[in-house]
């Protein structure tokens, strides 16, 4: 893949299944309850439990990651959350190169759930 600025890296689309936000609790320490109890979730006016904000940081990271073939790649990485992800709806990544510059890449990307932004201007500098 020739990685000039204007090209599109590979869509990534993932759909988490119903247990991810415990597994996600378990492996990263957070146990809020916005991500565990649905009733808790709705009573603090959420539509039920939430995903991890960083959990889909990670698949932006993934999504990154396996275009350029593993996480040696990624150097650094800054992202906005701007709303939130549920379990069971597909979330959709899309990353495209703004800048090269000898071995390094520039990539803006955003992450989606329902056509709804959850992450923005997400910056990604890679080593190609």
């Amino acid at each position: 893949m020739k990685l000039e600025p204007g090209v599109a890296l590979a869509e990534l689309r993932v759909t988490p299944d119903r247990c991810a936000t415990a597994r996600y609790a378990s492996a990263s320490g957070d146990f809020n309850p916005i991500h565990l109890d649905d009733q808790f979730a709705q009573s603090v006016g959420l539509p039920g439990r939430i995903l991890h904000g960083l959990y889909t940081m990670a698949l932006l990271a993934r999504a990154q990651t396996e275009a350029l073939g593993g996480p040696e790649h990624l150097k650094r990485l800054a992202v906005q959350f701007r709303g939130i992800a549920v379990p069971e709806q597909e979330i959709v990544i899309n990353s495209i190169v703004k800048e090269r510059a000898a071995e390094r890449v520039i990539v803006s990307a955003t992450v989606q759930q329902q056509g709804k932004a959850i992450i923005r201007a997400a910056t990604v500098e890679l080593e190609v």
